[in-house]
């Protein structure tokens, strides 16, 4: 029994595309793409080297493009803070006195409960302080 060449490349696509399922490597995705791109070609009864050829300018391509457009979207971070985080670095006025050991201050129209960051520092009421974190549901202001 004699298999077309072109039965071949799909079974290197699929060879291809299991290492992509159990290691999550996008770059296996690529040349099995590449491979069926030559499996196309030796479907249109071109020869070894042009299939060859295809499957490595197909793949090549593939990396070339992909890879970096990839990369841009995985380093950005998010978009937009939610929930505390959104609250880090705004500014806050002090409702009661706050040092070390605590105090009132109203963050985002509500009244939270805060904490200097430098024990030795305090704040009066009245003052504009910055949110440096969020420790459980205290502020922490500087």
């Amino acid at each position: 029994m004699d298999i077309d060449a072109w039965v071949w490349w799909l079974i290197g696509a699929v060879g291809l595309g299991i290492p992509l399922v159990l290691t999550a490597m996008p770059e296996f995705g690529m040349l099995s793409v590449g491979a069926v791109a030559g499996a196309v070609t030796a479907a249109l009864d071109f020869g070894v080297v042009a299939q060859v050829l295809v499957f490595v300018v197909v793949s090549v391509a593939l990396i070339g493009v992909v890879r970096p457009i990839a990369a841009r979207h995985r380093d950005r971070g998010p978009g937009l803070a939610t929930g505390v985080d959104a609250l880090k670095g705004r500014q806050a006025v002090v409702l009661e006195r706050v040092d070390g050991n605590g105090g009132r201050i109203k963050l985002a129209g509500e009244i939270w409960s805060a904490r200097t960051l430098d024990t030795g520092q305090s704040f009066e009421p009245g003052e504009q302080v910055d949110v440096v974190d969020i420790d459980g549901a205290t502020a922490v202001v500087m």
